[in-house]
């Protein structure tokens, strides 16, 4: 779907397939990652968490939710959630990238697209994201792409017995 090279690996953005499955299962089963994702994504990840989130991912039109591909393989997710109701012109980002695959840019040129393809695709004015305020490798990844920094809410987010503060991240139209 959407190809660009970075300084450590080429990658693609493209729709999951439930051949996804095995490479999903490896590189989410990392409590690294599973620390500064919503209790929805589970630690430990099983082979039965990917086949139901790719199963989820794969209903909509348009697809919003896409795998990360790297040497063929999904490596991460990166999606946008558009808002309902009084929200209607936001949508959320979110994403992940498996460990192996960390501080080569491919996060930050898979938000640039995600940020075309968001302003692209819906009738939104503002995409937004909500990384844990000891995140900062996502908060880097936000302000290299242009997001500002809305809000800190402090000790929002209660994660593994510990309270984070949720940051709120957005660019508009």
């Amino acid at each position: 779907m959407f190809t660009k090279p970075t300084n450590k690996a080429a990658f693609k953005l493209r729709p999951f397939t439930p051949d996804d499955a095995a490479s999903l299962t490896n590189n989410a089963n990392n409590k690294l990652i599973a620390q500064f994702m919503t209790n929805a994504f589970p630690h430990p990840y099983t082979i039965e968490n990917a086949e139901a989130f790719i199963q989820f991912a794969t209903k909509d039109t348009p697809i919003h939710l896409f795998a990360i591909e790297v040497d063929g393989k999904a490596v991460g997710g990166i999606g946008v959630h558009p808002q309902a109701d009084i929200h209607c012109k936001s949508a959320e980002l979110g994403y992940w990238l498996g460990e192996a695959y960390w501080g080569g840019g491919i996060m930050t040129q898979a938000v640039l697209q995600m940020i075309e393809f968001a302003f692209k695709t819906y009738p939104i004015t503002r995409l937004f994201a909500r990384p844990f305020g000891n995140n900062k490798a996502s908060q880097i990844v936000l302000e290299k792409t242009g997001f500002k920094l809305e809000a800190t809410i402090e000790k929002n987010i209660f994660k593994n017995g510990q309270y984070q503060d949720e940051l709120i991240y957005a660019i508009r139209r």
